[in-house]
């Protein structure tokens, strides 16, 4: 081989790998493309969401049911749900990336896809600078940087300007209510939580073990928060939040502070979040008056 050849071979080369694309995920692991993603498939709702934001929703080919947002989002082909899905359906679809939800997928999914050789990114955000970092990591995945960024920064901008207005203030004790029967809330692991001190919140239900425990009225009333948060199934205001009138002892239904949130702005880690947090922030502060 003459020295030109080699060079070229080496030009190559370097060429080659300064086009490869790699970002960390929440398993810690290095995911690389040697291209950008043109086929992406998301395993869950507010993945979908997230790769719309980034800027990257026309390279979609495969989503999981309840994937509604935004609009677009409900034309896409659907490879199942997010706890059950078809592996056969997805091969099928032959994509060059999978972007994957750890707890609600489970890390089987991961064995299985890389079993594949198949390029899967794991999601598993819990703070909220993780949804920046969701956005920027697809952003980069899939070539389209300039918008992705742009969403981060709002995003950013957004939760600082609330902490800076609100996260001072004497903490009220808050039950987050997800749903009446059973009775739920969210621990402080969940993003939920961090909204409610970004708002001057306390969770009432912060050291509960599990992510979205069951809870019995005893414990809230032994807990006695100062104001309860719920948010149902749709952008409508349950009609089960009145039912803690029957128990006119606790602080919150005393204050009048029986608030409700859009479950879809609040519970989805996605750039909607913001607009959650923008609403409980509003209604809190509202009950401080």
């Amino acid at each position: 081989m003459t020295k030109a050849a080699v060079l070229i071979l080496g030009l190559l080369i370097s060429v080659s790998a300064v086009a490869e694309i790699s970002v960390i995920d929440f398993q810690g692991r290095t995911v690389t493309l040697k291209q950008p993603a043109q086929r992406i498939i998301a395993l869950a709702p507010h993945i979908v969401e997230n790769v719309f934001s980034a800027g990257a929703g026309h390279k979609l080919i495969g989503v999981v049911s309840y994937s509604n947002y935004p609009a677009a989002a409900r034309d896409l082909p659907e490879v199942g749900s997010f706890k059950s899905w078809s592996l056969e359906t997805i091969v099928a679809l032959d994509p060059d990336l999978i972007l994957m939800w750890k707890s609600g997928n489970g890390l089987n999914t991961l064995v299985s896809l890389t079993g594949l050789g198949l390029p899967v990114f794991v999601s598993e955000p819990r703070k909220l600078e993780d949804i920046p970092y969701v956005i920027r990591a697809i952003g980069k995945l899939a070539a389209t940087e300039p918008q992705s960024e742009k969403e981060a920064l709002r995003l950013e901008l957004g939760f600082a300007q609330l902490r800076a207005k609100y996260a001072h203030h004497q903490p009220l004790g808050v039950l987050y209510q997800v749903w009446n029967d059973p009775l739920q809330t969210l621990n402080g692991d969940h993003m939920v939580s961090a909204v409610i001190e970004l708002c001057g919140g306390r969770n009432a239900f912060a050291d509960a073990i599990s992510l979205a425990p069951k809870i019995s009225i005893e414990s809230v009333l032994f807990r006695d928060p100062q104001v309860i948060v719920a948010s149902g199934m749709s952008a409508a205001r349950p009609e089960w939040l009145d039912d803690w009138h029957a128990y006119p002892s606790l602080q919150a239904v005393q204050n009048n502070a029986l608030i409700f949130v859009n479950p879809d702005h609040m519970q989805r880690a996605t750039a909607r979040l913001l607009l959650g947090a923008q609403d409980l922030c509003q209604q809190m502060a509202l009950l401080r008056r």
